[in-house]
């Protein structure tokens, strides 16, 4: 698969299997929905859901697709797996695949997934996939990971979470500014007149302290980081064969 990214969740298994397969529940956590819906169901056949991504305030791309779950296996594990295609013109995005699988081990459940999806436009697409879209996919799975990790462990809401990041991120900046423009007024320290040489030498120190510490230091518990999730699987991976049923009944 083309991406693939791991989180290690302290939590009840059961617990992490509701909050990802219910629609209601998995929009709340996962930065890359906006809305999820499932349609009627058909005998016999899979779920068959409806997607919707807000890209911009005034852009809202959606697509369908189906998905399938296997709650109860020899081995302990779970695994859901889907495949999903979006007929908006302005999606990138034409058509995907993807699972999820859940490991029980030790204190807690391995929660991993992997995925690929075919860009649309031609070249410019796939230029534009490899360039922007695909490292923006792998942060953005990874981020919502930790999100939903947050959740079950600490019981930090999806919404609180996301206030936590954006609340971190304005801090982050606003120290950025200051620093830069600090280190941009050294010439009016001569206006300190016998403490200008002691403050010349410690003032850049300190700003060049702080821009490090706003750009590098790791995030605060309970915001989500992507940097906390595995992005390269520690051993080959293979898809399961639930995906590969699911395709051929697609």
């Amino acid at each position: 698969m083309g991406l693939y990214v791991e989180a290690h969740i302290r939590g009840d298994l059961d617990e992490l299997w509701a909050r990802t397969q219910d629609p209601a529940q998995h929009q709340r956590w996962d930065v890359r929905f906006t809305e999820i819906d499932y349609l009627p169901d058909v005998e016999g056949e899979p779920h068959r859901f409806r997607y919707a991504t807000r890209v911009l305030p005034f852009l809202t791309v959606s697509g369908t697709g189906v998905s399938a779950g296997e709650k109860t296996r020899p081995d302990g594990t779970r695994t859901s797996a889907l495949r999903f295609s979006s007929p908006h013109p302005l999606s990138l995005i034409a058509e995907g695949s993807g699972y999820w699988r859940y490991v029980p081990d030790g204190d807690g459940v391995r929660f991993l997934t992997g995925y690929d999806y075919r860009p649309r436009w031609g070249a410019f697409g796939c230029f534009a996939d490899r360039l922007v879209l695909r490292p923006l996919m792998g942060w953005a799975t990874a981020w919502s990971f930790d999100r939903l990790r947050l959740w079950v462990e600490r019981g930090v809401a999806p919404e609180r979470a996301l206030a936590n990041w954006c609340t971190e991120l304005a801090v982050r900046g606003l120290v950025l500014t200051v620093a830069c423009i600090g280190l941009g007024l050294g010439s009016s320290l001569r206006l300190l007149g016998s403490l200008a040489a002691t403050t010349a030498y410690l003032c850049p120190l300190l700003l060049a302290l702080a821009i490090c510490l706003a750009l590098f230091k790791a995030p605060l518990a309970c915001t989500p980081a992507a940097r906390r999730c595995l992005r390269t699987p520690p051993t080959r991976v293979r898809a399961p064969r639930l995906l590969g049923a699911l395709e051929r009944l697609s």
